[in-house]
């Protein structure tokens, strides 16, 4: 019986090592994963919730849990950013408060959408689908925009705002803005809604979206853009996270190991901001993004057809393509220091 119970014992122990080496391995994992991603969203400003929510797809997480997980790391990452812009008088909080109503109200509405979805069975198809489109659009944009950089800036700086030419923008009530702009509070409401709903529906901040809204679209000056879409973010992402939170929709085992990997590489990536020229590693960030879509594609047919062979070239090409950018980024910037500190 002793013998027994000591085989027995053996075993347990065997096991329950066991599923701690896993756990570990897979914390690890995430710590490095959110490690690279800090360091791409510290470098470039945008990008943190493109990465983790479909990397959470490809993994095989629900598209609810993605979805809400990503909400989540938004709303970590976006804290210590919004304190940085706050102390640089970036932060315009008339227009930053409208934002975050506007943006509450579209993730409620995104968040319902995702869960009715949920019920039909179609959640994992659509968002999968919907990233594969937003992953392809954002990567040609940059492309294009790298391409004719100084085309678009001389015709940027002429045009006037976008949304001048619609009725809304002069419906009253009217608010004046820190960059002296005259903008109705419907307009700016109507657009946090539409931004969002998308937010609340995929799991990311929209600033890919807001920053040029804000720019283009109203005249914001892009300093205060980017401070204010920053500030809406942590707002709007925490009542998005609170509300997935209270469906059980958040994977906290993947969050946190994430955000702890993600404040190391962010300072990091910041710091490297004003050594390497970002405008050189513009178009490498493009191909990722569209090499992450094909993996998200990848990971979707894999599923749907059982083909291993395919969910094994999604994960390379989402986690290959971030180690690969990363290391470029962190490659340059210390060459330029080694060329400055011996030259």
């Amino acid at each position: 019986m002793s013998r027994i119970f000591s085989i027995g014992y053996g075993m347990i122990g065997e096991t329950a090592e066991g599923i701690l080496t896993g756990v570990n391995a897979e914390m690890l994992f995430f710590i490095g994963f959110g490690f690279l991603v800090g360091i791409l969203f510290g470098f470039f400003g945008l990008g943190g919730s493109l990465f983790v929510t479909p990397a959470l797809l490809v993994l095989g997480h629900p598209a609810e849990a993605a979805v809400g997980s990503g909400l989540v790391f938004v709303f970590g990452t976006s804290l210590v950013a919004a304190v940085t812009h706050r102390s640089a008088g970036h932060i315009d909080y008339k227009l930053g408060g409208l934002l975050v109503l506007g943006m509450a109200a579209g993730i409620e509405a995104g968040r319902r959408i995702l869960f009715w979805l949920a019920k039909k069975g179609l959640a994992d198809i659509v968002i999968s689908i919907a990233y594969v489109v937003l992953l392809a659009v954002v990567g040609v944009i940059i492309l294009r925009r790298v391409r004719n950089e100084r085309l678009v800036d001389s015709v940027e700086r002429r045009a006037p705002p976008v949304f001048e030419m619609y009725a809304l923008s002069r419906l009253p009530p009217l608010i004046k803005l820190q960059s002296n702009v005259q903008v109705s509070v419907w307009l700016v409401f109507v657009v946090a809604t539409v931004i969002g709903t998308l937010s609340g529906f995929l799991g990311v901040g929209g600033g890919f979206l807001m920053v040029p809204s804000l720019v283009y679209g109203l005249g914001i000056s892009k300093s205060v853009a980017v401070g204010t879409d920053i500030f809406q973010i942590a707002g709007s992402s925490a009542f998005g996270s609170v509300r997935y939170l209270q469906q059980g929709a958040v994977h906290f085992s993947v969050v946190l190991p994430l955000l702890g990997g993600s404040v190391f590489g962010s300072y990091i990536g910041s710091q490297l901001t004003d050594i390497v020229d970002e405008s050189a590693l513009m178009s490498y960030f493009a191909v990722m993004l569209l090499l992450d879509s094909a993996a998200v594609a990848s990971k979707t047919i894999s599923h749907t057809y059982d083909i291993r062979i395919l969910h094994d070239l999604s994960l390379t090409l989402l986690f290959g393509t971030a180690l690969g950018v990363a290391a470029l980024v962190v490659y340059r910037g210390g060459r330029a220091v080694y060329r400055d500190s011996t030259g």
